[in-house]
């Protein structure tokens, strides 16, 4: 759950960053209540395949996946509609040009990656990015999936260490 966490708050700054209708609707969820929203939205996934939900129980699934952007990174169709969207409002540099992606890490994290870790993450998520392009093609799509497994991602986020789940020595 940690890198799933870690994978929400990369997709919160990059829809952050690109603001306008990108712009996340709600604040920025701490670990604890990420943990709290996830629960709740697996609960209601299971009412859904149970048949057993009161209205609105789809409702308030949708919302909860929006809110945690639940699969962004690693859903080629959200990536695709994301990525539509980013082109609608003219695009951004950080889509495109590593050095400005960079920035979505603080100096904290990029100092804890180190240059090689850094630039496997960066790898790791514009290969994620890559998926909307690839996905309706098999090969494409494999070789994109194979990228993103070749270069998986390390705990980072500030937020894992200031909730005091990590100790230095995991980082």
């Amino acid at each position: 759950m940690l890198l799933e966490y870690q994978h929400y708050l990369m997709a919160y700054r990059l829809r952050q960053l690109l603001g306008e209708a990108l712009r996340p609707a709600t604040l920025q969820l701490t670990l604890g209540q990420y943990g709290l929203a996830r629960n709740e939205r697996q609960s209601l996934a299971r009412q859904m395949i149970s048949r057993s939900c009161p209205p609105g129980t789809l409702a308030r699934l949708d919302t909860l996946t929006d809110t945690l952007m639940f699969g962004f990174w690693h859903n080629p169709a959200q990536v695709a509609d994301f990525i539509r969207a980013a082109i609608r409002q003219g695009g951004h540099p950080a889509l495109e040009q590593p050095d400005i992606f960079i920035t979505l890490l603080s100096s904290a994290e990029r100092g804890r990656l180190g240059p090689v870790g850094v630039q496997r993450v960066v790898r790791h998520y514009y290969a994620c990015l890559a998926l909307a392009a690839l996905y309706t093609s098999p090969h494409g799509f494999d070789e994109a999936w194979s990228k993103i497994e070749a270069e998986p991602v390390p705990l980072f986020a500030d937020e894992l260490k200031a909730a005091g789940r990590l100790t230095q020595e995991e980082f």
